[in-house]
């Protein structure tokens, strides 16, 4: 086993994983979310050969054959961005993307910006209407609006990037349909649904009745009621949740026949009635900044920042390690002659660090093996959240890893409402290859500097601002590799950023 997972670690060790004021035009309510077939070849998307998968670059860029050739070429490394003389990006979003320096095949980032339409979900009560009258229903629609951004950081392959970027937002609004009523009106959502849309109410000290129970004496109701208080925003967030869910169901279902290879980091943000939700999976990131201030608004979810619930899943399910593992924690790995002597180790409960006498068991390798960036679950991969990686297994192995890898996200909410908003705040969203060799206060600086380049109305200045945050991680290419201007090693990885102003367009006069 040392052996098999010594021949891992170097085949890994370079890493896996990594209100607006104008209402938009009214899109097409987008379809439900069925199995979906093969996507047909579209502007900035290019096949491979048979057999070698897909190549393809976010639609919006709108890449010409020659310009994805040139997006593909991991020496010259050019930056794309969206062309001046084509329709904005919603909200006048800035973005820019770079490929890798040979790390892999193609760039396995994608991207995706889109205003989504949620329409409400049709009831049993009105599928009984007249046909006269449902089509004068059907003339005037009731759902709202979202707007959608999110990149997508694959890993081993970039189909399930692919497939994600083009159905989450979907999901999403899948999931949104029967909230459309409740997210617009001003009193608690109901504890319960019905079919035919009435809802059971929750009222204070008292539990939910049916109408048909409205007679039932006190003395039968159940001793404990629910009285929890179940906000608005929650139900947002539970939807964005679920959706993820759903979007990695789809994924396993269809990655044989839709040859969707790989896992990928997600990271959302999603924009409805007035609030910032930002989901994250994976290693991706994003930060707001307000008035000069750095709020971080995502973290990275790796091996060590999430070692006690790997550890804890290790100790429940001891058959998920196949053996071969211990879910403990030492410091360096333990020895043969190093048998009954105590070692510092620490388990799934602990925090600190504390002494035990090592035995046969503990010689097992480490469920995380590795620091920092080189830390790897079951010596195999560096990220525990995502979406995808359903085959993925330990180098020469039959272990599967995916159970230690989570697919729900982390959802942090942002109220717009709440603070006033000038046209240099932004919130800016990154892959790893930015984070890597570029800090908060980094992007922060370039953002400042930037901005200050251009008039508080020029829609551009946010693309510009992508740019920038790419090239300078990016770097230049010189005798010793791409160096930054510090002279320090710049990204090697794909990189992929979004500049979003936090006002939306038009709101700053």
């Amino acid at each position: 086993m040392l052996g098999r997972v010594r021949t891992a670690m170097s085949h890994l060790v370079g890493g896996l994983g990594g209100p607006p004021s104008a209402e938009p035009p009214d899109p097409p309510p987008p379809a439900p979310v069925p199995p979906t077939p093969p996507v047909p070849p579209a502007p900035g998307f290019c096949r491979s050969p048979p057999g070698g998968g897909s190549f393809a670059r976010p639609a919006f860029l709108q890449l010409t054959p020659e310009e994805l050739q040139l997006a593909d070429d991991h020496t010259g490394r050019a930056v794309q961005s969206p062309r001046e003389s084509q329709r904005r990006l919603p909200w006048n979003t800035g973005y820019a993307e770079v490929i890798n320096a040979g790390k892999s095949q193609h760039n396995e980032d994608q991207a995706c910006c889109e205003v989504v339409f949620v329409e409400k979900r049709r009831t049993q009560r009105s599928n009984s209407v007249p046909k006269e009258t449902a089509g004068e229903l059907d003339g005037r629609k009731k759902g709202l609006y979202f707007h959608y951004w999110a990149l997508f950081d694959g890993h081993a392959g970039s189909g399930a990037a692919v497939m994600a970027s083009k159905l989450l937002h979907r999901h999403i609004c899948e999931q949104l349909r029967d909230l459309v009523d409740l997210l617009q009106d001003a009193s608690p959502p109901p504890i319960c649904l019905q079919d035919d849309s009435r809802v059971l109410l929750a009222e204070p000290n008292r539990a939910p009745l049916a109408e048909e129970d409205a007679e039932v004496p006190n003395d039968a109701l159940p001793r404990f009621h629910l009285e929890k208080a179940v906000s608005h925003e929650s139900l947002v967030v539970g939807a964005i949740e679920n959706a993820f869910k759903q979007m990695d169901n789809q994924i396993e279902r269809e990655r044989v026949n839709r040859h969707v290879s790989g896992g990928c980091c997600a990271l959302a943000v999603v924009y409805l009635l007035g609030k910032f939700y930002v989901a994250n999976a994976g290693d991706s990131r994003d930060i707001i900044i307000r008035n000069g201030e750095i709020i971080p608004m995502s973290r990275e979810f790796t091996p060590e920042t999430e070692r006690q619930r790997l550890q804890f899943l290790g100790f429940l399910r001891p058959e998920l390690l196949g053996n071969e593992f211990t879910h403990l924690e030492f410091p360096r790995r333990i020895q043969q002659k190093e048998l009954g002597k105590k070692m510092l180790y620490r388990d799934q409960s602990m925090n600190g660090w504390a002494y035990k006498r090592i035995d046969e068991h503990d010689l097992k390798f480490p469920l995380i093996y590795g620091e920092g960036k080189k830390a790897r679950v079951m010596a195999t991969i560096g990220v525990t959240r995502g979406l995808g990686d359903h085959d993925l297994k330990v180098y020469s192995s039959n272990i599967n890893i995916k159970p230690f890898l989570s697919c729900f996200p982390e959802v942090r909410v942002y109220d717009l409402t709440q603070y006033e908003h000038c046209p240099d705040d932004v919130l800016v969203m990154g892959t790893d290859g930015l984070w890597d060799v570029t800090n908060d206060q980094e992007v922060a600086n370039v953002v400042t500097e930037v901005l200050m380049g251009y008039e508080p109305n020029d829609p551009c200045r946010y693309t510009m601002v992508a740019l920038e945050l790419v090239v300078r991680s990016r770097g230049v290419l010189k005798e010793r590799g791409w160096r930054m201007a510090n002279d320090k090693m710049g990204s090697g990885d794909d990189i992929s950023v979004f500049v979003i102003p936090l006002g939306g367009p038009g709101n700053y006069g």
